[in-house]
Formats: structure tokens, sequence, C-alpha cells
């Protein structure tokens, strides 16, 4: 069994706690209104502006011996700055007030998912943070495809609304195998500690989701 094979058998628990998240659930059945997904793309926000800086601190913290994951690294900031806009321009899209959104402060669950990260990189397992990596790349080919096509017949909006699920969808199938060839590489306790930040991530992000209205609590 390949290490990447071993992590999703190991996270299969955690994995389900967000995706039986009552918004997942409602969003795959096509229920879901204009709130909740101006409501998901403003937490997203929240957690995806701190991308950037969690790679580039990652890669200053990175020790000698993982010393090989810098040029991954500087890779996944290549692709993945500035993609908090994106979000942005998808809110404005709805009819959302997207300055509003830059300036608000994040629910509870996003911002103790963004501590955590920034906690693990500087007092913990730099490796782990590539659990984070994992959790987010590895929903993102589960769900965000599917969820863009499903908002989008429930509720019509334009295609410019879900720049941000749609690219990240397409783009993280392709993360997700540079990702397993990364993960195999590391050394045996490294990895027991991506699979012990995936299982927290999982909780955390399942929270995010849990925290968002659905749409029998908010209306179109």
């Amino acid at each position: 069994m390949s290490f990447y094979d071993r992590l999703q058998a190991e996270t299969a628990a955690a994995r389900s706690w967000l995706l039986t998240a009552p918004i997942v659930t409602d969003c795959l059945q096509g229920e879901v209104s204009l709130d909740s997904y101006r409501a998901f793309l403003g937490q997203a926000f929240h957690h995806v502006r701190h991308t950037t800086p969690l790679l580039m601190t990652l890669g200053g913290r990175l020790p000698e011996r993982l010393g090989w994951l810098r040029r991954a690294v500087a890779e996944y900031i290549d692709e993945e700055i500035g993609h908090e806009e994106w979000i942005l321009a998808d809110i404005a899209a709805t009819g959302g007030d997207a300055e509003a959104i830059r300036r608000s402060r994040p629910g509870l669950a996003a911002e103790v998912m963004v501590a955590y990260a920034y906690d693990l990189i500087n007092r913990g397992n730099p490796a782990a943070f590539f659990g984070m990596v994992f959790v987010l790349e590895g929903t993102s080919v589960a769900l965000a495809l599917t969820a863009a096509d499903r908002i989008q017949e429930a509720l019509a909006l334009p295609d410019r609304a879900f720049s941000y699920l749609r690219s990240h969808g397409t783009l993280d199938q392709q993360h997700t195998r540079h990702l397993a060839d990364l993960l195999e590489k590391m050394e045996a306790a490294d990895q027991e500690d991506v699979i012990h930040a995936a299982r927290v991530f999982f909780k955390l992000y399942g929270d995010v989701f849990r925290g968002l209205p659905t749409g029998s609590q908010a209306c179109n």
C-alpha cells in the first residue's frame, strides 16, 4: 500500500465529519441558498488569503533534512498566490459586497483552523502542514466541480461566480498526484505527523462547513 492510500484509509473517519456536514449534503442535492453560497465564499476567503503566507513561512521553517521540499513549496506559492482575489470576484458576481468580506473577521472555525496551521509550522513539525494540503485539495477534488454545478443549477448564477470552485477542482486534481509523490518520499516519523495533522484539519475544516447556514436556515 502506498503512503497516500494509507493516509486516505487512516483519515476516513475524520473525512466523514466534513463530508456529512449538512451544507454539503444539501448542496449535493441541489438545495442551496444564495446566502449559503456567499457564506461559504466568505469563509473560504478568510482561510485562502493565508495560503501564500503559510507556504512562505513553511519554506523558511523546513529543516535541512526536508530541504528537498523547498522547490515544491515554491511551486505551490507560484500557483496559489492571489487566489483570494478570485473568491472576492466570485462574491461580487453573485451581487454580494466583496469589500465588506475583505474587511470582515473570519468565523471562529476558520480562525482556529488558520491559527493551527501557523502553530504547526512554527511550533510543531513543518512537514505536517502537508496534512492540511491533503485535506483542502482532497476535499476540492471530491466536491468542488460537482458543487459548482449544483449551486449554479439551483441559483442560476453566471459562470463568473464560480472561478474559485471550478479552477480549484481542476487544479487540485493535478496537485493531488504531485502531493502523493512528495508524501511517499518523507521519512516514517514525518508521515505519522502528516496523518495526525490531516485528522485534525478534517475536524477543523468540517467545523467551518458545519458553521455555514444551510438551505433551510437561509433564504435566497
